[in-house]
């Protein structure tokens, strides 16, 4: 028998390509800009600032729960759950307190040096795919992600002396943000790459991971505004200002869009391209907010984020340099059979 052409496999992996670079970058874009927008300019004539970070990640998910639930209906899939619950609440818990630290840190640094620390991604995704998937990373990936780091210590260490945004609020606190993200890398990492062996170690679709990750997400999130006594403040705080909840409304919408997208990468590529991928994403949405909510950028900091960009562009183009055909290979070991539990 005649082996099947080559060029439609190549279009193939290119349509699947841009589809999961269109994707992330378009919503992810809008979503880094609405929330800062929710976090950091107040609402009404009052000057009232949204404080309940929890809430958004009840909304994101409870709305991102309905349209998997409905996805699965519709397409006459069964909704059982293939992986254990309790592996899913694990992926829920981490998202959940990845969602709130990136909320909360939004309170003490600007969304500029919270969009380059997350460029240190692929560190704790090195670390949780070692410590979890028993992978193996050559010298140069572990020099990358010194370069990185320095970079983004740059970044930090060094801000702009005055903020002539108006939407200062007068409290940055570089620790205790640093902190927050460094709680945000380290869940954040935690959660790919768990979800990256969930699909391996299990025959499960897209929609059914989502579906009960967020079902999860949803009740977490749910008990713990409830013990915090902040839901009906929440509710009330929405009701006075028609316009955040109109923002809470598109965040939840694009978040919704990006964890299907998120997903399809994580499942077709892996979790360490799926952070490589966010580079551009990342790089875009800091010029945008410096140009949208007027952040001055320091010299160390151009320099920190030219070291950053530089260095990760730089790995991408050795790694399809040395290996072009890694995305076909990640394709078929991630749609090939589970080979066990994970």
């Amino acid at each position: 028998m005649a082996e099947p052409p080559s060029p439609p496999l190549k279009d193939n992996k290119v349509l699947k390509g841009v589809f999961a670079v269109g994707g992330i970058l378009s919503t992810l874009v809008i979503y880094g800009i609405l929330q800062e927008k929710i976090m950091r300019v107040p609402y009404g004539p009052n000057k009232d600032y949204f404080i309940y970070s929890l809430f958004l990640v009840f909304c994101n998910r409870i709305t991102t729960s309905a349209v998997s639930a409905g996805v699965l209906l519709a397409s006459k899939k069964a909704l059982d759950p293939v992986a254990p619950i309790h592996k899913y609440c694990i992926v829920s818990m981490s998202n959940i307190l990845t969602t709130t630290c990136q909320y909360e840190a939004l309170k003490y640094v600007s969304f500029p040096v919270q969009t380059l620390a997350k460029c240190a991604k692929m560190i704790p995704v090195m670390i949780w795919g070692t410590i979890i998937m028993q992978k193996k990373y050559k010298g140069q990936d572990y020099f990358f992600a010194f370069i990185v780091t320095l970079g983004c210590s740059l970044f930090i260490l060094y801000p702009a002396e005055g903020d002539i945004s108006p939407y200062s609020r007068g409290r940055e606190s570089t620790i205790w943000g640093v902190s927050l993200m460094m709680g945000y890398l380290g869940f954040d990492g935690f959660t790919s790459t768990f979800q990256d062996k969930l699909f391996k170690g299990y025959d499960m679709g897209i929609h059914t991971q989502i579906f009960y990750t967020t079902v999860c997400s949803c009740l977490l999130s749910f008990t713990g505004l409830i013990m915090q006594g902040n839901l009906l403040m929440a509710i009330d705080f929405v009701s006075r200002h028609h316009d955040c909840f109109f923002d809470i409304a598109l965040l939840s919408t694009v978040a919704t869009a990006s964890q299907f997208f998120i997903s399809y990468t994580i499942r077709t590529f892996g979790a360490l391209t799926f952070a490589t991928i966010m580079t551009t994403r990342q790089l875009g949405s800091i010029l945008l907010s410096c140009l949208w909510f007027a952040h001055p950028l320091s010299w160390e900091q151009c320099v920190g984020a030219v070291i950053v960009f530089g260095a990760l562009y730089a790995r991408s183009f050795l790694n399809n340099k040395k290996k072009p055909l890694t995305l076909d290979n990640t394709e078929n070991r991630a749609s090939s059979p589970p080979k066990g539990n994970p």
